[in-house]
């Protein structure tokens, strides 16, 4: 599994779409208390994340997240039409 897209919806929060086809929900609130993930409180640096080959990244992969990871702290969202 790995990430196709990821969308910031609001402050600390964004769309995963895996590879799978599923889209959830991220509140990355829950990073923040693991010291690697500080710089995210800052939404700018929140914002400004890529994927490079199927993995979440922020400051030019200087931080990362498994897809994994991110599919176990993430909740099950259902597009609506």
């Amino acid at each position: 599994m790995t990430i196709v897209s990821a969308k910031v919806v609001d402050r600390l929060s964004m769309l995963i779409t895996f590879s799978t086809g599923e889209v959830r929900l991220l509140d990355a609130t829950q990073l923040l208390s693991m010291p690697v993930f500080e710089l995210l409180n800052n939404q700018d640096i929140f914002e400004n994340c890529t994927i490079e080959q199927g993995i979440l990244t922020w400051c030019n992969g200087e931080i990362d997240i498994a897809p994994e990871a991110l599919y176990r702290l993430s909740y099950k969202y259902d597009l609506v039409a």
